[in-house]
C-alpha cells in the first residue's frame, strides 16, 4: 500500500499528514516565524525600530524580504520532502498551499521527489482540520 503524505502549507506553517488505511494523521508540523513577521520588524531586526542614522523611509521592495522569508521555508519543507521520500517514509506526496507558496514549493523540490508529488491544490487549507483536508481531496475519514 502506497504512504502517502499530505503537505497542508502557507509561508509560515506546513502541516505534514500521513494516509495509510484510508486515515488522515497528521505527523509533523513544520514552522517559520519569520513568514509571518512584519516586513519592517523582519529589516530592522525584530522590533520595527530604525537604527541611529538609518532613513525613516525604506527603499526597494517591501516584498522582497518576505518573498526572501517564503523562500527559505519552501526549502526547508522541500528538504522535509526529500528526507521522507529517501528514508521510504513516503512514496507519494500530495501538496495544498496558498498560490505563491505552492509555486515556491514546487520550485524546490529535487527532480526524484517532484516525481512523486501526485496531485496539487493551490488553496491554503494549513489551518484545517483533518476532515476538511480529506474532504477536499475527495477522501471520506
Amino acid at each position: 500500500m502506497d504512504k502517502i503524505y499530505i503537505v497542508a502549507a502557507d509561508a509560515a506553517r506546513a502541516r505534514i499528514f500521513a494516509r495509510q488505511a484510508n486515515v488522515l494523521k497528521e505527523v509533523e508540523t513544520l514552522t517559520h516565524a519569520e513568514g509571518r513577521a512584519h516586513t519592517g520588524d523582519l529589516r530592522t531586526g525584530g522590533k520595527g525600530e530604525a537604527s541611529a542614522g538609518a532613513s525613516q523611509r525604506q527603499t526597494g521592495n517591501e516584498d522582497a524580504t518576505s518573498d526572501k522569508q517564503e523562500m527559505f521555508f519552501a526549502k526547508e519543507v522541500a528538504g522535509y520532502l526529500r528526507e521522507a521520500r529517501t528514508q521510504g517514509k513516503a512514496d507519494e506526496f500530495i501538496l495544498i498551499a496558498a498560490p505563491h507558496f505552492l509555486g515556491q514549493l514546487r520550485d524546490k523540490l529535487d527532480k526524484p521527489t517532484q516525481a512523486l508529488v501526485t496531485k496539487t491544490v493551490d488553496k491554503d487549507l494549513s489551518k484545517a482540520s483533518e476532515d476538511e483536508i480529506a474532504a477536499k481531496l475527495g477522501w471520506k475519514h
